[in-house]
């Protein structure tokens, strides 16, 4: 290799390698005067020379022998891409546009289908739909792999790239090629745009004193939400609820804080989450504050494969407390922190640096919150539910006195809708966590 290309090389790996040691270090902008000594220099650093030499070498390769000319950008960003995306699936590098772009995401109001979304080999992967939009209502689901966008395969695409062919004008249409675990083929759903907002608590009564909390992503207001929102169920019950069913089915996450908010609401003491990283001053631990709004009233948290992050530190918080009963499926299984780096460039780096632990040590991570009683998302039509023979609560309570009760049984079922209740009739996880938490409220009155 000649000296000049040799040296220009080295100042162009200079740019990737700075990428790398400005994360703990500032950026690494020293190096020799082009006479012969860049080996050297490199060494010094502890850096990896019989790599860096190979990257260098197949970068000079690529510029001259490549069927088309290729800038000296776009093969380093596609370097430092590919280095990123070897990581995980959260750590992602982000050039100027895409940085930008997070601003957008996170303003809760933009124009787009509503769903949550990240990478998988090389395919879009649903996390789960956000509540009343346009995915949700077409029945996107959590674990849906999105192949195309409109006539564009999504392989070969980045991330921000695909989330930004799904945005667009409200009231424009999108077209995308699902690829589902449970059918054979692809299959084509049709979307039009909307303007999200995300309304990040809901509730409601569902029978005599007992209520229901939605939560559908983690915002800085979501914990005062949820405390007016039950404030309002008190009310509207006259009195102390006998306990609630806490909604975080195809909830992606959102702000920590606001999970520890959500999960202190009803944890009088100890641990709540706690963060571990291998860099100086990452570690931290949030505690429950003093205080339990239901009064030890039972909680049952229903939870699916679209639980994830924040839902999965309150799911978490809830079932090692001994507070709660999580119902449904296993989470998602995204326990992992990621920090943004913004670098001289414009550009940013998002990086994974910690991992969020449950009271009791366990990670999240990939692992996710294995449901105290699992249960399909199964539906029910309403001539199935409206089959089913009802327990009032005396009977409940007699079953459970003589132990005569069939696990299996549904017990004291609540109001739908259409009886002036608040359950759709087609919800059967609802539908059977609302009988257990009525069972719960029997077991501690007797206590």
């Amino acid at each position: 290799m000649r000296p000049k290309t040799r040296s220009s090389l080295l100042i162009a790996l200079g740019v990737v390698i700075g990428v790398i040691v400005s994360i703990g270090q500032g950026v690494w902008a020293e190096r020799s005067d082009n006479n012969g000594d860049d080996d050297g220099d490199i060494a010094a650093h502890g850096l990896p020379l019989e790599e860096l030499r190979t990257f260098v070498e197949i970068l000079n390769r690529v510029k001259q022998g490549y069927v088309e000319d290729v800038s000296d950008q776009a093969l380093l960003e596609n370097s430092i891409r590919g280095m990123l995306d070897g990581l995980d699936p959260h750590s992602a590098y982000l050039n100027a546009e895409e940085f930008k772009e997070i601003s957008i995401s996170t303003s809760g109001k933009f124009g787009g289908l509503g769903i949550e979304v990240q990478m998988q080999n090389g395919f879009v992967r649903v996390v789960a739909p956000i509540d009343d939009t346009p995915a949700s209502k077409a029945g996107i689901q959590a674990g849906d792999l999105i192949i195309r966008i409109d006539d564009t395969a999504v392989k070969g695409m980045t991330l921000m790239d695909a989330v930004k062919a799904m945005r667009g004008e409200a009231g424009s249409e999108t077209t995308l090629t699902i690829l589902r675990e449970e059918r054979d083929d692809p299959f084509k759903v049709t979307l039009e745009r909307a303007v999200i907002r995300v309304q990040s608590v809901k509730s409601r009564m569902l029978d005599d004193g007992y209520g229901y909390v939605r939560i559908t992503q983690f915002s800085s207001q979501t914990g005062d939400s949820l405390q007016r929102e039950i404030k309002n169920l008190e009310d509207e019950a006259n009195g102390p609820l006998r306990g609630i069913v806490l909604d975080l089915r195809n909830n992606p996450g959102g702000v920590l804080s606001a999970a520890v908010d959500v999960a202190d609401t009803f944890i009088n003491n100890g641990d709540i989450v706690s963060i571990r990283g291998r860099a100086p001053n990452t570690d931290q631990q949030f505690d429950a504050t003093p205080g339990d709004m239901l009064d030890g009233a039972p909680i049952v948290v229903l939870v699916n494969e679209g639980s994830a992050s924040a839902s999965e530190i309150v799911a978490g918080a809830l079932q090692d407390d001994s507070r709660a009963v999580i119902m449904g499926t296993r989470t998602f299984g995204k326990g992992s922190v990621q920090t943004i780096v913004p670098l001289q460039n414009g550009a940013a780096l998002k990086l994974t640096t910690a991992r969020y632990y449950t009271p009791s040590g366990r990670s999240i991570q990939a692992e996710g919150i294995e449901p105290d009683v699992g249960i399909q998302n199964v539906n029910v039509t309403a001539a199935e539910s409206s089959g089913v023979t009802p327990f009032s609560e005396a009977d409940l309570a007699g079953a459970l006195a003589n132990d005569t009760l069939d696990e299996d049984a549904i017990v004291a079922p609540p109001k739908t809708k259409s009886e002036g209740g608040g359950l759709a009739e087609s919800d059967y996880p609802l539908y059977e966590a609302l009988n257990l938490l009525k069972g719960l409220h029997i077991l501690r009155s007797r206590d």
